[in-house]
């Protein structure tokens, strides 16, 4: 086998994606679109006052310069998950796409576990599986980590 041979095989190989990348790409692609009709359909609906926020615009410069601990608890918002029990004010229902996107990464590894199976990708499903599980542990705030 010649060096030609080997850039030709390499060639081949490189110049078109795989089934998953291709898959997973294009469930990205679409949540993307979602997510991102989702933000800009939740921030009107906040700039535009149809749902009323949970803190006041005109009170928000006052907040911003606030540590973390010192603006939650004046603005009496909880740490973590609380936002969900929030969903209909109008400064936290933009989380839902927030959420969506940050989601996508797990979804995306979902669509593509069962091609590696299918081909009998047994150590790359797995990794794929472990990754799943740890996003969604990680998000759950289960550890108390960081910032949650």
């Amino acid at each position: 086998m010649d060096i030609n041979e080997i850039r030709r095989i390499y060639e081949q190989k490189m110049s078109k994606p795989s089934q998953e990348q291709v898959a997973y790409a294009k469930l990205l692609s679409k949540m993307m679109a979602v997510g991102l009709l989702s933000l800009m359909l939740t921030f009107i609906l906040y700039i535009s006052g149809i749902l009323t926020p949970h803190i006041p615009k005109h009170t928000l410069p006052d907040l911003w310069h606030l540590p973390v601990a010192e603006y939650l608890q004046k603005t009496g918002i909880e740490p973590g998950w609380s936002w969900v029990s929030m969903i209909k004010k109008g400064d936290f229902i933009n989380f839902i796409g927030i959420v969506f996107l940050a989601g996508a990464t797990v979804l995306c590894f979902i669509r593509i576990i069962p091609i590696y199976l299918k081909r009998k990708d047994i150590i790359y499903a797995l990794i794929a599986i472990i990754e799943v599980v740890v996003l969604v542990f990680a998000a759950s705030g289960i550890l108390k980590l960081g910032g949650h």
